[in-house]
C-alpha cells in the first residue's frame, strides 16, 4: 500500500483535518499521479455536510485533480512518467453497459465511481484529491494540455465540463441566445465556453456587483433577478437557460423567459425540490432538461477545446490550511470564482 497524506472531514459537517490514509499498490493498467493542484467544487461542501445523505467518513474531497505522473504500469500505453494528468469526477464506471459503450461512463447503468465518498469492487472507499498522490486506471486519466496553466485547469475538470457537455449536447452555438443563471463556479466558465462557440449570452445573476465580470467574460447582457422589471423584457427571448445554481429557487421565473421549443438545463443541484407550474412548460412546448458532467472522451475534447481558445477558470489559489476557510467563502459566494488548492503546501 502507499502511505498518502491529505485532509479529510472525519464525521458529517466536521472541519477538515490532516489525515493519513493508504492508497492501492500501482495494478498493470494503472497511474500513479504525484497531485499538484486540487480545485475546491461546491458539490465537495455538499458532500462534506453529507447534505445529498450519501456521503461515506472519513472523506478525502476533491475531484479536479492536476498532477504529474510518477508511475506506471506494466500494460500502461496512453501515458508515461513525467505527463500532466488531470483526473476528473470519477475512476471507474462497469464498462459493459449501454452508456458506457457510448462514452457516457457518467450515466454508467452499473454505478459509476466516483472520485471519492464510492465505493470501489474491492469494497475500499474512494479518496480524493485534497491529498498527495492517488492510482487510477489509465482509462479514466486525462491528458492536460500544456497551453493550459496547471491551476486554471482544475476546475475544468468539473465546472469546465459541467457546462461544456449540455452546451454541446444541445447544439448551443452560432445564432442562439443563451441565459446563463448564476456567475459562480459554473456561471462563469458557462459564459467563457459558450461565448467561445459563437453564442449570444446573458448573465442572470442576484448581484449587481458582477455585472462587469459578466461582460469581461463575454456576456451581451445582463439582468438582476432580485428586481422582475429587470427580466421583463427578456420574456420569451432565449432559445436556451442553463441554470447553474445550487441554492433552491424558482425554476418558472426562468421558464418563462424561454421562446417556443425553448430549453432549460440544469446543472445546479439545489437541496430541496423545486415545484414545476404545468403551464410554465405547456404553454410555449418549452423543455426542462438536466445533464451531469460528461464522459472521458468528451471530457477530453472540452479540454482541447478550451486550450484551443485559451480559456481557464478564473482561480484564487490557497495552501491546503486555509481549506476550512475557503469552504465558508464559497458559501457567501466570496471568490471569483474557484479556488483550487496548491498541494505543495501539504508536503
Amino acid at each position: 500500500m502507499l502511505a498518502t497524506k491529505g485532509y479529510a472531514a472525519l464525521t458529517a459537517k466536521a472541519a477538515l483535518q490532516p489525515f493519513s490514509f493508504e492508497r492501492r499498490e500501482i495494478g498493470d493498467r494503472d497511474v500513479r499521479i504525484e497531485i499538484t493542484h486540487c480545485g475546491i467544487c461546491h458539490s465537495d461542501i455538499h458532500q462534506v455536510r453529507n447534505e445529498w445523505g450519501i456521503s461515506l467518513f472519513p472523506m478525502v474531497p476533491g475531484h479536479e485533480i492536476i498532477g504529474t505522473v510518477a508511475q506506471v504500469g506494466t500494460a500502461v500505453t496512453a501515458f508515461k512518467v513525467g505527463d500532466r494528468t488531470g483526473v476528473g469526477c470519477f475512476v471507474d464506471s462497469c464498462r459493459t453497459c449501454g452508456p458506457c459503450r457510448e462514452g457516457l461512463e457518467q450515466y454508467c447503468d452499473g454505478g459509476t465511481l466516483w472520485t471519492y465518498s464510492g465505493q470501489d469492487k474491492a469494497g475500499q472507499v474512494t479518496q480524493g484529491g485534497y491529498s498527495t498522490q492517488i492510482v487510477v486506471d489509465e482509462n479514466y486519466v486525462l491528458r492536460i494540455p500544456l497551453a493550459l496553466s496547471p491551476a486554471g485547469a482544475a476546475p475544468l475538470l468539473c465546472a469546465g465540463i459541467t457546462t461544456y457537455s449540455p452546451l454541446r449536447q444541445w447544439g448551443v452555438g452560432k445564432y442562439h441566445k443563451l441565459a446563463v443563471v448564476g456567475l459562480g463556479g459554473l456561471g462563469h466558465m458557462a459564459v467563457k465556453i459558450a461565448k467561445a462557440m459563437g453564442t449570444e449570452v446573458t448573465v442572470l445573476s442576484t448581484s449587481e456587483a458582477k455585472r462587469e465580470d459578466a461582460k469581461r467574460l463575454g456576456a451581451a447582457n445582463f439582468a438582476v433577478t432580485s428586481t422582475s422589471h429587470a427580466l421583463s423584457k427578456f420574456q420569451g427571448y432565449f432559445h436556451f437557460i442553463l441554470d447553474t445554481i445550487s441554492a433552491s429557487h424558482d425554476y418558472n421565473d426562468y421558464l418563462n423567459l424561454l421562446r417556443t421549443d425553448g430549453t432549460m438545463i440544469l446543472v445546479g443541484a439545489p437541496a430541496t425540490p423545486t415545484p414545476v407550474e404545468a403551464f410554465s412548460l405547456i404553454s410555449k412546448r418549452r423543455r426542462l432538461a438536466g445533464s451531469l458532467i460528461g464522459g472521458i472522451k468528451e471530457t477530453q475534447q472540452m479540454l482541447d477545446f478550451c486550450a484551443m481558445h485559451k480559456i481557464e477558470s478564473d482561480v484564487e489559489v490557497i495552501p491546503i490550511q486555509q481549506v476550512n476557510e475557503a469552504y465558508e467563502r464559497v458559501l457567501t459566494s466570496d471568490v471569483r470564482y474557484r479556488f483550487v488548492i496548491d498541494m505543495a503546501s501539504l508536503k
